[in-house]
């Protein structure tokens, strides 16, 4: 049989009613009522009935997650683990649940998106992306429902509250680390350039070859959509170039292992053939041979906060909307080399 509230009440020696203003956290109760209640309800193994508590308080106690449509590759890679043991670890806190979306087309998480708001499954969402031409983002703001960014907003960021990294400063910040080794002929490998994350880390490397005087080539600007087969192609393409590069900005940790394996199988040896960059700091980087030198995006910062934010929103609705930015530190490991310059003969 299990134990009620007036079970809880009659142990604790207090009314029914204080037992579920200590369950509703209300200040009105003072904090030695609570800790004693709460551990009666500990020692008696009383557990919150949650569809009672959401038809009383009209919350689900749940924040929706919505991801990229690459699901698949998402969960490969250790950044998006990261980013979401971020989340859960806030949620946690706060005795939050989550609720993940797991479309694998535009239309099927949008549709999920619309069944969450209409069917009032959650209290709030957090978007794991930026990007253009997304319905996501202008259906919850058409809708007023809250939500929260991880990635600048492609438009009305004033009106938006969003967690990410200056992702133009640290771009440019690796790119002049490469720089500053020697290299005068670095690639660029980015994402899909449809999620702003990626058009401003190739923002800030332009920004750092055009500072540091170097030509900015295009066919040395590559990009990595659905993995191995991708960048099996986009190494092939870069060592074709009449100057091929000597180093590599590559703009996911995930991506940069899959193009450091490429050249491999090429024959070349790094990092005295290729000095190569990541981002995001992940399991992978520390893993790879040689260990790869990354960005720490701080990922898992990056997913505490964005609930935090969206758990103040939730509790106060009214509070101005607000962007954190994370910063990021560059990790040197083995895979950046320095790059020797041979004089010619006259």
């Amino acid at each position: 049989m299990s134990v009620t509230i007036k079970d809880v009440a009659r142990v604790a020696n207090v009314a029914p009613s204080t037992v579920s203003r200590v369950i509703s956290d209300s200040p009105r109760i003072s904090e030695r009522t609570k800790r004693k209640v709460r551990k009666v309800m500990e020692e008696l193994g009383y557990h919150i009935n949650y569809n009672g508590r959401v038809l009383v308080s009209q919350s689900t106690q749940t924040i929706g997650i919505v991801t990229k449509v690459s699901t698949v590759h998402s969960f490969d890679n250790p950044f998006f683990s990261e980013l979401l043991r971020g989340i859960s670890d806030a949620c946690h806190e706060e005795d939050y649940s989550i609720y993940l979306t797991t479309g694998n087309t535009e239309e099927a998480i949008f549709k999920e998106v619309v069944k969450m708001v209409q069917g009032k499954r959650v209290d709030g969402v957090i978007v794991l992306y930026s990007r253009e031409d997304d319905k996501v983002v202008p259906y919850l703001r058409d809708c007023n429902f809250p939500f929260v960014m991880v990635g600048k907003p492609v438009n009305r960021a004033g009106e938006t509250m969003f967690v990410d990294n200056d992702n133009i400063l640290a771009s440019k910040e690796v790119t002049d680390y490469l720089i500053q080794l020697g290299h005068e002929r670095i690639g660029f490998i980015g994402g899909d350039s449809h999620f702003e994350v990626a058009r401003d880390r190739l923002e800030g490397f332009r920004q750092a070859l055009a500072n540091g005087h170097l030509e900015e080539d295009k066919n040395l600007q590559k990009n990595i959509q659905s993995g191995l087969a991708d960048a099996d192609q986009v190494v092939e393409e870069l060592l074709q170039v009449k100057d091929p590069p000597t180093g590599l900005v590559i703009t996911d940790d995930y991506n940069a292992l899959t193009v450091m394996r490429a050249l491999t199988s090429k024959g070349l040896k790094l990092p005295e053939d290729m000095s190569i960059v990541g981002f995001n700091n992940t399991m992978i980087a520390r893993l790879s041979n040689p260990a790869l030198t990354t960005v720490d995006t701080q990922s898992f910062q990056l997913g505490h906060e964005s609930a935090r934010s969206l758990i103040d929103l939730l509790n106060r609705p009214d509070m101005i909307k607000k962007s954190v930015i994370i910063p990021t530190v560059i990790v040197e490991r083995d895979s950046c080399h320095p790059r020797k310059t041979i004089k010619q003969k006259d």
